[in-house]
């Protein structure tokens, strides 16, 4: 320890707390304590600490506390500095996804139902949370189609009624605004729509099957069928949220899963006694470290800005766990329980979040190795296949695009680590070929590449590659590797001929085929086509800017600036020909005399005709 840390853990004081572990000025680490003094000793006693936690602490050297004046202002000041600084040895809850609600003014004359992002103390009655916004706007959806709420956002009531809008006429409404019904009428409706969404399901679908019945003694078939559809519709939302508690509680049910690296958190959200959805969250890192920690962390970082529900139950919790439960009473202002229950129907529950949560791993790591596959892996195969000593992970490819031999460009396209690297990409125009000689194209572009990698001004040097692929046979690859040997550079090369995608090396007659499953083939055609896409794509540009140039020889007093102007404003010559003479105008360069004799040009063919 340098002389800053034992001069401070010499003076830590016997308070709550937060600490930030530093290296150089950067924030590492936070954490909160009890007792600083106890807890910040611990790191730097000999004493036993997970892989992660030493390798945290071999890089302190300075750290900074706040003091608290209780466990649970600790608790709220570590979950601000968290979402601050995100420290990289911190656990960090990275899907910062929100649960919508759905949101009913009862206080308004006509309410509505509607869609919102978080709670707010405005006298609405909020439910949920629910998971996604589809799943809001089909319990909105049948809302509509059961109540006959009211969406639109008019200021109701009105002085005189007005026309009822389309709603009303398929029965998606009571059209209040046109006094189709009256105020007590509407709330009865939004009464029935507060109980249901409360979970009582079963005494609208009553009410529902009353009507249906009614309407069908007095012959009205079609009322019965709209009706008999709504039961079906809300039968279907049951189904779906079938997983019932013999209690009719609001739960939020927390368990982990986690392998030797991360850790996946699943919640189940339950709301009056009912199953309403789930979703887990991946936590990067924290894979060795105790479960309770873990289960901490995410608490903390998951009820920042949600509000938790009347119970809260989890497979395990820290010691203190008195200050994790009045934090959640301090977000839901009102009484929450936290509980690690151990049989019974809650400990089933939890049992069925830790399914959840091991699943989700599970598919998130065959995932993870299919991406490696493809990529990393596909790189390792291939440097095999090729016989290179050390693992391709810069691979270059090169394409020639041209029509006829005009407007020759080439493309590089560059890959890292099996993934396209966009940013170094590169177009070419070809100086020195005249024609269309691929050959002698491919010797130019890659001689100006190399050069640049050998160059000696560092502004000018590129990065030299680990691997070229060039887009043809023993031919084009002999011309390429000429190119390059000549600047002196030496990297690994080899060819793709496209007709049995055989692979070509300089040094060796015959040719390798790859399994048509190999990953290491579906990277080099990747690289193949990904480079021909962009010569073709930048060809097909100069070749449409070309075109365009060329007929613009013909405007009398038109010459290079303003052709150009006019090119960059409008970029085609269709923009040109929709703008008007004031739109010509405005073009920098241009004056009224050009824009008239654009505009007589752009429109000579139309003249003639009429």
């Amino acid at each position: 320890m340098n002389e800053t840390l034992e001069l401070k853990i010499k003076n830590l004081p016997d308070s709550p707390g937060c600490y930030l572990m530093k290296e150089r000025g950067q924030i590492i680490y936070v954490g909160k304590a009890v007792n600083l003094k106890n807890r910040v000793r611990s790191y730097f006693q000999n004493t036993y600490h997970t892989p992660k936690v030493a390798a945290m602490v071999a890089r302190v050297d300075d750290f900074d506390i706040v003091l608290a004046r209780t466990n649970l202002e600790a608790l709220l000041l570590e979950c601000n500095l968290i979402k601050l600084h995100r420290p990289f040895y911190n656990i960090l809850l990275k899907d910062d996804k929100g649960y919508p609600y759905i949101r009913v003014d009862v206080n308004s004359a006509y309410p509505r139902a509607t869609l919102a992002r978080r709670t707010a103390k405005d006298g609405a009655r909020y439910f949920g949370p629910y998971i996604g916004a589809s799943a809001v706007r089909d319990v909105l959806e049948l809302l509509r189609k059961t109540f006959r709420l009211r969406t639109c956002r008019q200021e109701l009531p009105r002085k005189t009624p007005g026309r009822p809008c389309m709603n009303y006429e398929i029965g998606r409404c009571l059209a209040p605004c046109a006094g189709k019904c009256t105020q007590e009428e509407y709330r009865l409706q939004v009464l029935r729509a507060l109980s249901f969404l409360n979970g009582d399901y079963q005494a609208v679908r009553d009410e529902l099957t009353a009507e249906m019945k009614e309407a069908a003694k007095k012959l009205e078939f079609e009322r019965a069928a709209q009706i008999r559809d709504r039961i079906v519709d809300i039968d279907g939302l049951r189904e779906r949220q079938q997983v019932n508690s013999t209690e009719a509680l609001d739960r939020d049910v927390i368990a982990l899963s986690h392998d030797d690296l991360d850790a996946m958190a699943a919640v189940l959200l339950i709301r009056a006694g009912k199953m309403v959805g789930g979703e887990t969250y991946a936590l990067e890192g924290p894979g060795a470290d105790a479960p309770e920690d873990v289960l901490s962390a995410f608490l903390l970082q998951y009820y920042d800005g949600r509000k938790p529900a009347r119970e809260v139950l989890c497979e395990s919790l820290p010691e203190d766990a008195e200050g994790l439960q009045d934090y959640l009473r301090e977000r839901r202002q009102a009484a929450c329980t936290l509980l690690t229950p151990q049989r019974g129907e809650k400990r089933a529950l939890i049992l069925m979040a830790k399914k959840n949560a091991d699943d989700a791993l599970y598919k998130r790591n065959q995932q993870a190795e299919i991406r490696r596959q493809r990529t990393i892996g596909a790189c390792e195969e291939l440097g095999r296949v090729l016989g290179m000593k050390t693992v391709p992970r810069r691979i270059e490819g090169y394409d020639i695009s041209n029509t006829q031999g005009i407007l020759s460009v080439a493309s590089m396209v560059v890959f890292i680590d099996g993934e396209p690297a966009k940013k170094e990409y590169r177009h070419y125009r070809i100086k020195t070929v005249e024609g269309a000689n691929d050959f002698a194209s491919m010797n130019e572009v890659l001689g100006r590449r190399f050069r640049r990698a050998m160059s000696e001004d560092p502004a000018e040097k590129w990065p030299m590659p680990d691997l070229v692929l060039i887009d043809g046979g023993p031919e084009q690859l002999r011309f390429a590797r000429t190119a390059m040997l000549a600047t002196g550079a030496d990297v690994p090369m080899f060819g793709l001929a496209k007709r049995m995608e055989e692979i070509f090396l300089p040094d060796r007659e015959e040719s390798i085929l790859l399994d048509r499953k190999s990953p290491a083939l579906h990277l080099i055609q990747r690289v193949r086509d990904e480079s021909h896409r962009f010569a073709i794509t930048f060809h097909t540009g100069l070749r449409g800017r070309a075109t365009v140039h060329s007929q613009l020889d013909d405007i009398p007093g038109i010459g290079p600036g303003r052709r150009r102007a006019l090119l960059t404003h409008f970029g085609s010559l269709k923009a040109m020909r929709e703008a008007t003479m004031e739109e010509l105008t405005e073009v920098q360069g241009m004056n009224r005399p050009a824009a008239e004799a654009v505009y007589a040009w752009l429109h000579r063919d139309r003249s003639a005709h009429s």
